[in-house]
Parts: structure tokens; sequence; C-alpha cells
């Protein structure tokens, strides 16, 4: 049992790269609005009952899965609103039944990040769109976060495409 765990910040390509190597390989993509948008159903983002929910979400989700042995892509965004030991955790639970994270990093230039914020495709998932207040958010801290495990790869999507970044994942994997 495995884990891919790609990571980066918002707009670098997380959930287009998870749904390619999801399509590559046949493992699920729980990525990470699917927690973002059921703890904010009920509470504001950044909250502590919001916080204290979307952990719950994706410790479940990790739990249940290691139990299970099944394989998945999880995709985060580092940001202020997440306990660092979470992640910790997460990795502890996978490993516990015997599994492995995979880490895999994404990056790409701020200007390829503000400028993909205004994509279509974005508005529709209800990510954050507005390249103001992303600013504003970075300047403030919002997305600092401490480092996380070394990855398997890196990838800059400003300099390779979703497809080509599935396939390096998938053959790193292998």
């Amino acid at each position: 049992m495995f884990v891919v765990f790609i990571h980066g910040p918002a707009a670098s390509g997380k959930y287009t790269i998870g749904r390619r190597l999801s399509d590559l390989s046949g493992l699920p993509l729980f990525h990470n609005h699917l927690a973002v948008d059921a703890a904010n159903a009920l509470f504001d983002f950044g909250t502590p009952a919001f916080n204290a929910l979307r952990a719950s979400i994706w410790r479940c989700a990790f739990t249940e899965a290691a139990q299970a042995q099944r394989s998945f892509i999880f995709t985060f965004h580092p940001e202020a609103s997440v306990a660092p030991s979470l992640i910790a955790d997460l990795v502890a639970l996978v490993e516990s039944a015997g599994g492995t994270v995979h880490f895999i990093a994404l990056h790409c230039a701020p200007a390829i990040v503000l400028e993909r914020l205004g994509q279509a495709s974005r508005k529709g998932l209800g990510k954050l769109t507005d390249p103001e207040l992303y600013r504003t958010i970075d300047a403030q801290g919002g997305f600092d976060f401490p480092a996380l495990p070394s990855p398997l790869v890196q990838i800059d999507t400003g300099l390779m495409g979703a497809d080509a970044a599935a396939a390096k994942i998938a053959a790193a994997l292998h």
C-alpha cells in the first residue's frame, strides 16, 4: 500500500497532474478540496472548527485506506491553517499498516501561479482564483509551512506539462 502525496502551491497543477496520474495508474485521487469543501460547508475556512474537521477527514481517509491496503493519490497545498504535525500523523497511519508515502513536490514561478489563478477550471472547483487575495494571503504568511519530507520527484510545472509530469511520477513509482 502506498500514497502518492502531491504537494505544491496554489495553481501549481496538483489536481490536474493527480487526475492524469489517476488515469495512468488506476489509483483513486483524494484531492485536497474534497475535505476543504466538506469542512467549508459547515465552517469558515481557517477557523478552529474548520481546521479540526478537515484534519479529521484526512485522518479518517488515510486510516481507512491504510487498513484496507488501498493505495491512492493525495494532493496538498502547504499552508498555515494546517498543523504541521498532521503530516507526520498521516505518514504514521500509512506506515503503521506497512505502507509508504511517496512525496511529490510541484513548483513553478510565482508569475505562473498568478497567471493560472484565473483559469476557468479553478473557478469550477471552488479554488482560490483572485491574484490580489493570493498576494495578500502570501504577504501575511498564510502559505508558510515547514519543509515536507524529501520528495521522490520534483517537478517544475512551468516547464513540464501535466501529461509529462504524470508520466514522470508513474515511472518513478515503478
